[in-house]
């Protein structure tokens, strides 16, 4: 059986906020726990563009390149034999298209929204410019980072490399049920961000008990190249 969805993942914006743990425990998924980076909890803000994409191998008109921006936090879930999987839970993510709302919500019972979307790539000798904007009730939400152009491996033992290297998702099924699937892609490099504006109202976005963060400054943001990546077919735990 083939993957459920291929595309590009490209020029992912991550900007990484420490939150206190009980703020997630009623988002995470039935026999997984949470995931944490020395010792605490974060979630992040994620923008990135999806190129060239492919849903069972069929390109839809209209549905090839287009925005992403998700609201995400880390668990682990280890299996019967002992094998731990490190993965990612969706608060909710932002795409610009019904259908694409639709299907992964239907689907993968994920927590998708359509808004409008638009992106800006700048790139001028050593300079990269990479910013994201949406709107939600006519209010302007946007990122913006300006980093070297200058990519580089991500470092094992990093924030980074802990927040980039989860390479499964997991999602609230049904009672005592969660979906997982698996996310393929090679390690991604990242870029030196030099400059970070975020202006983001996380209350109207993403629900009154994350309005914190539109004040809170960042434990870290980077810039990610991203690349081809599959999204293979589900499997339920029970």
């Amino acid at each position: 059986m083939g993957s459920f969805l291929k595309a590009e993942w490209r020029k992912l914006a991550m900007i990484n906020y420490e939150v206190n743990q009980e703020l997630l425990k009623e988002y995470v998924p039935y026999k997984t726990e949470l995931d944490l980076w020395q010792g605490k909890c974060y979630v992040s803000l994620v923008g990135f563009m999806f190129l060239n994409t492919q849903v069972k191998g069929c390109k839809l008109p209209g549905h090839i390149n287009f925005e992403e921006v998700n609201l995400r936090f880390y668990v682990k879930y280890k299996t019967e034999q002992g094998e731990e999987k490190r993965g990612v839970v969706f608060i909710k993510e932002i795409v610009p298209k019904l259908i694409i709302t639709w299907v992964a919500n239907k689907v993968y019972k994920e927590h998708y929204e359509t808004m409008s979307m638009k992106h800006d790539w700048q790139e001028d000798g050593n300079e990269l410019k990479v910013s994201y904007t949406w709107y939600k009730d006519n209010y302007e939400n946007s990122i913006l980072l300006e980093a070297k152009n200058m990519e580089t491996p991500l470092k094992e033992g990093t924030m980074e490399f802990f927040i980039a290297e989860h390479y499964w998702g997991y999602s609230k099924f049904k009672n005592r049920q969660t979906t997982e699937y698996e996310v393929k892609h090679p390690s991604w490099g990242v870029y030196p961000v030099q400059k970070a504006n975020i202006s983001v109202d996380f209350g109207m976005v993403y629900g009154e008990e994350f309005s914190f963060l539109s004040e809170q400054k960042p434990a870290s943001v980077f810039l990610a190249e991203g690349s081809e990546i599959s999204v293979e077919n589900k499997n339920i735990i029970s």
